[in-house]
């Protein structure tokens, strides 16, 4: 009788440390004697002591820092590129038995993966169309992880350290686009109101007054000698004096048209002089 008891307290001993518990978020992967033998959880589980093993996978998304990398670019720039990475385990028995170390393989994966896609693209694609290249690392990626039991749910390249010279020539090309554009709006705007001109002439003079110059030049447009000129064009023409012939063709003057030939000549020949 008290052997059985013995027997009957050594068994509910060892019912007792067979018990494991299994977090929502993990699954337990177990191995009787050295096979496996299913994944259990969460909850209560029985894991028979001595006999059999668990190795518990965490179901939770993982966010992978990826260390900076020194990338050439398809244009031959040198930069530093990081980024992060989230993957999960999908199949947590692959993820123990396909591969030794599935968090340092994937983070490997993903170094080597982002050096040969940055490779293949250009500095501007790369500080302008990062959704693009976000989702093609995120496809690589997650295709060869796949057979592992890891599903990748999102790539982000994090920060693009571009070297000093770089960053003072796309200094550089920004000053100059924006000065290109700036003469565009002006010579728009000068273009549309005829006002601007004159604005533009004062600003000119009052510029080149604070130089402290001994010759000035004034710009004058020639929008300003636009009424002048067409004062000019609208006065009536003096009427030069008719012609008079050598000889009459055979039509007689009459006495009233001879005064009045007379005068003009005689009024021409007084003007001839004043202009001389």
């Amino acid at each position: 009788m008290e052997l059985l008891l013995s027997l009957l307290l050594a068994a509910v001993v060892y019912s007792f440390v067979s018990l494991r518990v299994i977090r929502q978020y993990e699954r337990g992967v177990v191995f009787f004697l050295g096979r496996y033998w299913g994944t259990k959880g969460p909850g209560l589980i029985f894991l028979p002591a001595g006999f059999a093993s668990q190795k518990r996978v965490s179901l939770r998304i993982v966010a992978l820092d990826i260390t900076p990398q020194d990338v050439i670019t398809r244009d031959n720039v040198s930069v530093k590129v990081n980024a992060v990475l989230y993957m999960r385990v999908s199949d947590p028995a692959r993820a123990i038995i396909e591969i030794e170390d599935y968090r340092y393989a994937t983070s490997q994966l993903a170094q080597t993966t982002l050096r040969s896609v940055l490779g293949e693209v250009e500095l501007d694609e790369l500080l302008s169309d990062r959704e693009k290249i976000n989702a093609v690392l995120k496809k690589i990626i997650d295709e060869r992880t796949d057979p592992w039991g890891i599903e990748v749910s999102a790539v982000e390249v994090k920060d693009v350290d571009l070297p000093d010279q770089m960053k003072r020539a796309m200094a550089r090309q920004a000053e100059a686009e924006r000065e290109r554009r700036a003469k565009v709006i002006a010579a728009h705007t000068l273009a549309t109101e005829p006002i601007a001109i004159q604005l533009r002439y004062l600003q000119t003079v009052t510029e080149i007054a604070a130089e402290n110059n001994s010759t000035t030049i004034f710009p004058i447009p020639i929008e300003l000698f636009k009424p002048f000129l067409q004062t000019q064009a609208q006065a009536p023409r003096p009427v030069s004096p008719p012609a008079v012939d050598a000889e009459p063709q055979g039509a007689a003057l009459s006495a009233g048209d001879l005064s009045t030939l007379m005068s003009q000549l005689r009024l021409g020949a007084a003007r001839t002089p004043a202009q001389d």
